[in-house]
């Protein structure tokens, strides 16, 4: 399996991001799909969601 790379890999979120990340959650996104949005690794974007109280929706 190969690493993939994110071009913001340890950025700090900045405010069109924080925007994009509700965007996409209100619109009912997964955490995949949003992080790959935002060229973000699903972790960043997870921790980051929780931190803003950024409700995901959970995609199986």
């Amino acid at each position: 399996m190969s690493k993939e790379h994110f071009t913001r890999h340890k950025q700090p979120w900045n405010a069109e991001e924080a925007g994009r990340l509700k965007l996409l959650a209100s619109k009912g996104q997964g955490l995949k799909q949003i992080a790959k949005a935002l060229n973000r690794s699903e972790e960043s974007t997870k921790s980051f969601a929780k931190q803003q109280k950024i409700k995901v929706a959970k995609k199986r």
